[in-house]
C-alpha cells in the first residue's frame, strides 16, 4: 500500500522560507507524477508544482519563480522549496502521486489517487 507523508510546514513571515517533504513508502514512486496542492479555508484545492518520471518540473502561475520541486530517489522522496513567500500561500499543502501518461502531469486533484495527510503552512504579513 502506498503511503506519502509529508513534512516541513510551519509558521514564516512575508519574504520567508519554508521547505517542505514528501516521503513515499511502499512503491517506488519515481514513475508517478507527483505533485504538491494546497487548499485554503473556503477554497477548492488547487496544484501547486508537478514533477514526472522524467524529472520535468512544472508550476502554477502564482508560484513560478518562487517555488522549485525536486526529487531524491534513493530516499523516495520529493521537496518543495518555498521561497518568497506570501500570506496568499497560507494553505494546507499536500502531496500526492499519480500516473503518468506521458505528457505533463495534471494539475487536476482527481487525477491523482494517493495522498498525504498535510502539513500547514502559514505566512504571515
Amino acid at each position: 500500500q502506498v503511503q506519502l507523508v509529508e513534512s516541513g510546514g510551519g509558521s514564516v513571515q512575508s519574504g520567508g522560507s519554508l521547505r517542505l517533504s514528501c516521503a513515499g513508502f511502499g512503491y517506488d514512486l519515481s514513475n508517478y507524477c507527483r505533485g504538491w496542492f494546497r487548499q485554503a479555508p473556503g477554497k477548492e484545492r488547487e496544484g501547486v508544482a508537478f514533477i514526472d518520471s522524467d524529472v520535468r518540473p512544472s508550476y502554477a502561475d502564482p508560484v513560478k519563480g518562487r517555488f522549485t520541486i525536486s526529487q531524491d530517489n534513493a530516499k523516495n522522496t520529493v521537496h518543495l522549496q518555498m521561497n518568497s513567500l506570501r500570506p496568499e500561500d497560507t494553505a494546507m499543502y499536500y502531496c500526492a502521486a499519480g500516473l503518468d501518461s506521458g505528457l505533463d502531469c495534471s494539475p487536476l486533484p482527481y487525477e491523482y489517487h494517493y495522498w498525504g495527510r498535510g502539513t500547514q503552512v502559514t505566512v504571515s504579513s
